[in-house]
């Protein structure tokens, strides 16, 4: 909302951002799409292809043991429920 208030009503960023209580960095933050999210998800794709009775709990515990990747689970989950493999 404040990114259409600066573009269409011309009002200054500060400004708009006061006025929907948000922070500058708020405002100016963009995500960062990670290469690494493909290859877990390869990852993922390739161990419920292989391993058809695997819930998400054994690809973790395989994916963070067995092969020493180091990514959170919190991350690992989320792409999991993006492909919809829950």
């Amino acid at each position: 909302m404040a990114k259409e208030a600066v573009a269409h009503h011309g009002i200054s960023i500060r400004a708009a951002c006061d006025c929907f209580c948000i922070s500058e960095s708020c405002y100016r933050y963009k995500e960062k799409l990670s290469d690494e999210n493909a290859l877990i998800a390869q990852w993922l794709l390739k161990l419920t292809d292989t391993y058809k009775r695997w819930g998400f709990k054994l690809c973790f515990f395989y994916l963070r043991n067995a092969k020493g990747f180091k990514w959170n689970h919190k991350r690992v989950y989320r792409i999991y429920r993006e492909l919809e493999l829950n």
